[in-house]
């Protein structure tokens, strides 16, 4: 029980912190269970990052679960996600049972105006140590500079997954481990076929209820996305086409970028809207369903995952898929992390601080926070 809830506040923590996205995510994670708790080296966490990127659902999300999991089992998970989750999903039912009363408020905007000034800092410090770890020669160099520079160039999940395709392929040719791991491949097969099953038989029941109808659209969004984060808009707005107005959506779409945790909680302020009736319930249903498919891939295929990690060809794979990554997130840093964020002089002296304090200094992320939120309050 001790374990449980060590992981349950850890990333509760991290709830109410995680300004940024998915990129910003990624580099609070390695930063709290990496460097500071030990939970995980650097190569199983890349190993995390790299099986994220592949299944559909809420990447950073599906990241923090897989070390729950990997912690303490399924409640492990569980505990995870629940942490991660609860703030952003409190503060976006409170904006939809409230409307827009303290959106527009200047020291609202100042908070969120110097957190992610904060995420530029995380995110470079996490994508200058990931570029360390992973990018040693001159191949895997190469890899995460074409890489970033694709993605500038040609932004889209598309892309994204054409570019991590590749570098498998090229790591899997060029960049063969060492050793030969003889475990077996063995994938978990009943949440894989409870994925199945939910996935082609919540349509059959969409029509017997309001809220049935909720859970489906938003079970079947959380199976097809792929890069997470902002991704999920588009189709979330054509799911909820006819169910809520433009106008809705689009303020649900802005509270959730204002607010820490995951993106995907933009499904608790649609679910309140999305059932007039039970509108509480409506967001706790949409929340759970769109987090679900992600789970149950993550449950089914990581620990074949890790068995095929530790094959030589694989390792090359994924070291291939590692350099990437690094690519990725160099390009995240750019947009949309830093052109969200960074606007002047002032901005970028304060990333510059915020840079050296927490990499020179060793300054602990939390008193960033406090930093960063104080000077947003008074000068932005």
């Amino acid at each position: 029980m001790d374990k449980l809830f060590t992981i349950f506040w850890q990333f509760f923590l991290l709830g109410w912190t995680s300004f940024g996205g998915p990129a910003a995510h990624i580099g609070y994670f390695r930063n709290t269970f990496v460097e500071k708790r030990k939970w995980l080296t650097d190569v199983e966490y890349s190993q995390l990052i790299a099986l994220s990127q592949f299944l559909p659902g809420p990447g950073s999300s599906q990241i923090g679960f897989a070390l729950g999991y990997q912690r303490a089992g399924l409640l492990g998970g569980v505990a995870a996600f629940v942490g991660f989750t609860l703030p952003s999903f409190s503060i976006l039912l409170a904006v939809a049972m409230s409307s827009q009363l303290f959106l527009s408020a200047d020291w609202y905007q100042g908070i969120i105006a110097g957190l992610k000034l904060l995420a530029v800092v995380v995110v470079a410090d996490a994508t200058l140590q990931m570029f360390r770890s992973f990018c040693k020669s001159q191949l895997t160099i190469s890899l995460c500079v074409f890489s970033a520079a694709l993605l500038l160039v040609f932004p889209g999940v598309f892309v994204q997954m054409a570019i991590l395709v590749a570098a498998a392929l090229i790591g899997y040719r060029w960049l063969p481990g060492n050793e030969e791991s003889q475990a077996k491949c063995r994938f978990v097969f009943w949440p894989l076929i409870l994925f199945a099953i939910l996935l082609f038989g919540l349509p059959l029941l969409a029509d017997y209820s309001p809220l049935a109808r909720v859970v489906s659209d938003f079970f079947q969004a959380g199976s097809m996305v792929f890069g997470g984060g902002h991704v999920v808009l588009p189709l979330l707005q054509s799911t909820t086409e006819g169910m809520i107005s433009t106008d809705t959506f689009l303020t649900g779409y802005a509270a959730a970028q204002a607010v820490p945790g995951p993106m995907f909680t933009l499904a608790t302020y649609l679910g309140y809207f999305a059932s007039e009736s039970t509108p509480i319930l409506g967001a706790v249903a949409a929340t759970l369903a769109i987090f679900l498919p992600g789970f149950l891939l993550v449950i089914g295929v990581l620990p074949a995952w890790q068995a095929l990690a530790g094959r030589a060809r694989i390792a090359g794979a994924v070291a291939g898929i590692n350099a990437s990554v690094v690519g990725l997130l160099l390009s995240a840093l750019y947009s949309p992390v830093f052109t969200s964020a960074v606007y002047s002089a002032m901005d970028m002296a304060l990333v510059l601080i915020g840079c050296f304090l927490l990499r020179a200094m060793k300054l602990s992320v939390f008193w960033l926070v406090l930093m960063f939120i104080g000077v947003g309050v008074v000068l932005l």
